[in-house]
């Protein structure tokens, strides 16, 4: 736990530090977000802001995952005379959830770039979206799914990903095949990075709810490597079937941490924006902290505010194009509650967004140790 610790406090530390040189420099260099003109008026108000902060906090991630692995390293091999079971170097559960954030967030980079040069809200297209994610995603869910690297014990995962769909643990009774899995992960980093995308439209509301979703896979991660199979004193029908739990809970708690630092600077009014370069490669770490620790169809209500957000926007655009008539004043749902008579002050729609984000976290966390309970009764 004092990696993970570590990790957070880095990460948090660095992102408080860099984040407003950021915003200094980028305002130095016109990096300004471009505002739609369709949008919420008080919108306007923001153009300018300086943009691409995901850069930050990618880079404070990673540094705080490094610090986090020396950390482990410094710790004892042997404690009460049992072995203690953990990474002491970089792992394939590392590589690709690190490898999935940094590329992800890339593609997000270029989206960026092309809107402060354009000056314009549109940068590359949906479809070049999809299809840079879809790579990335492709690349390391063929890792995930199909590369062993080196492995102790024979009680646990030798695969990031196991051909199975999971809630807390896999469902052996669900098989989907290797290819299968490649495909899911696919479908599912492209649709939580760009969930966390549209949730991103007011200042902090994706930083503060990815914060929490983040937080929940720190404990999730850390409860995992306590009751692990391949922990020095696993029980068989309590323990996790999980590659890395104690990496997931480190990237995590990095993530978690910058996402505190960015918040600082990100809320109401913001000094700084994420930009897709952020969104992008947060939504996609979430998917892929999924999939690593087993709890694929938990996701939905970990994430339900992105599930939400990105629900309105279907249900907008179908009810337009098959009624022509709008079900929301504006999608995503958020900017629904900025217009009309009763609008909400943008600082009430964050908060309110927040307690449901917690909320939602609260109950999927509850799901998951209440499954653990069931198994132990």
């Amino acid at each position: 736990m004092r990696a993970v610790i570590v990790a957070a406090f880095v990460a948090f530390a660095l992102t408080m530090a860099l984040t407003p040189l950021a915003a200094k420099l980028f305002r130095r260099l016109k990096a300004g977000q471009p505002i739609r003109t369709d949008g919420p008026q008080t919108h306007l108000a923001k153009a300018g802001t300086p943009t691409m902060g995901g850069v930050v906090f990618i880079f404070t991630t990673v540094l705080a995952y490094v610090a986090g692995h020396l950390v482990l390293m410094a710790l004892p091999e042997e404690v009460d005379g049992l072995v203690l079971t953990r990474p002491t170097g970089f792992t394939a559960t590392g590589i690709v959830l690190i490898g999935l954030f940094v590329t992800c967030g890339f593609v997000g980079f270029i989206d960026d770039w092309l809107k402060i040069r354009r000056k314009h809200s549109g940068g590359i297209s949906g479809r070049a979206k999809v299809l840079g994610l879809t790579i990335a995603a492709t690349v390391f869910g063929i890792l995930a799914v199909y590369y062993t690297g080196s492995i102790d014990s024979g009680k646990i995962s030798e695969t990031v990903a196991t051909p199975y769909l999971s809630f807390t643990q896999d469902l052996q009774e669900i098989p989907l095949t290797k290819i299968g899995m490649v495909i899911l992960i696919v479908l599912l980093v492209n649709a939580t990075a760009n969930g966390v995308n549209l949730t991103d439209g007011l200042d902090g509301l994706a930083t503060g709810a990815s914060m929490m979703t983040f937080v929940a896979f720190v404990i999730i991660g850390f409860w995992e490597y306590r009751h692990w199979c391949g922990g020095p004193q696993p029980a068989d029908n309590l323990c996790y079937d999980v590659r890395d739990p104690l990496e997931i809970a480190l990237i995590a708690g990095a993530a978690a941490g910058a996402m505190f630092g960015f918040l600082w600077w990100n809320t109401s009014p913001a000094q700084i924006f994420m930009g897709d370069s952020g969104s992008l490669s947060l939504g996609a770490l979430i998917a892929g902290l999924a999939f690593a620790s087993k709890t694929i169809l938990l996701l939905p209500i970990l994430g339900a505010l992105f599930v939400i957000t990105t629900a309105s926007v279907m249900i907008q655009v179908t009810s337009f194009k098959l009624t022509g008539r709008r079900v929301f004043r504006m999608s995503p749902i958020q900017h629904h509650f900025e217009l009309g008579e009763n609008r909400w002050s943008e600082v009430t729609i964050v908060v309110r967004f927040w307690i449901i984000a917690g909320i939602c976290t609260a109950l999927a966390l509850g799901f998951f140790f209440a499954d653990f309970l069931r198994i132990a009764g």
